[in-house]
């Protein structure tokens, strides 16, 4: 597959992947298909190619070139992530949650299973009775462990090219005045004014709209997502 491609030689595939990591995020987007072409040489080199970036991190370029291995080489995917390994990004919980089965869904693009396992955890971040009634009350947000709203927020950002998490919506949030009205049709949560319907009209693919994921119920209303996006954790990443 890559032997076709331009950064064919051993010399020009180490100054893409230097460009990849060093580069502002504008100018890695236009490097994400030429990235993806050299997804054998990629395999070939080994973690190696990981040591410029921080898996305290979420820097996106590194969870591209890990998508890219999964998605081309995926036998050698087991050089960047050890079969013991809870994920190449490291993960903290202050109540304990393993984040393992996130950072996979998030690996392997299946969106609409991180999603879903993203709304079990923010229940289990709220407590005993919204695990039980299915759902979280927005009055319990503000007591919810930043670590961990933190470390979903990272993982989401790291593995969509920098368009999903808690972070990405605050962001745009704030660029649109505030207006929730005008975020919906952004993010791709309403078409002319009539709700996405979930599951199967959203869109679980790096695809989306920037922001279309993780997604929030708002058939009760914007204060749960509201209290989301302005908790502090989540305030100081944007």
């Amino acid at each position: 597959m890559s032997s076709d491609t331009p950064h064919s030689s051993n010399e020009s595939v180490k100054e893409l992947l230097e460009k990849f990591s060093g580069c502002s995020d504008r100018q890695r987007k236009s490097l994400v298909k030429p990235i993806e072409g050299i997804a054998k040489e990629i395999s070939d080199i080994g973690s190696a190619v990981l040591d410029p970036f921080d898996s305290n991190g979420d820097d996106w370029a590194a969870g591209w070139i890990l998508q890219v291995v999964k998605r081309h080489c995926p036998d050698s995917l087991e050089k960047f992530i050890p079969d013991d390994s809870e994920g190449w990004f490291s993960t903290c919980s202050t109540i304990g949650i393993d984040f393992h089965k996130l950072q996979g869904y998030l690996l392997a693009e299946r969106f609409e299973e991180a999603d879903r396992f993203t709304s079990s955890v923010l229940r289990q971040l709220a407590g005993s009775s919204a695990e039980s009634r299915g759902y979280v009350y927005f009055s319990e947000v503000s007591e919810m462990p930043g670590e961990d709203l933190v470390t979903i927020d990272r993982l989401w950002n790291a593995y969509s090219q920098g368009k999903f998490g808690f972070s990405v919506q605050a962001r745009l949030l704030k660029n649109l005045g505030g207006a929730y009205e005008r975020l919906w049709p952004r993010v791709g949560w309403k078409n002319n004014g009539v709700w996405t319907r979930y599951p199967k009209a959203f869109t679980w693919s790096l695809s989306a709209p920037e922001g279309h994921m993780p997604l929030i119920n708002q058939l009760r209303g914007v204060r749960l997502m509201d209290a989301l996006l302005n908790h502090p954790s989540i305030k100081e990443r944007y």
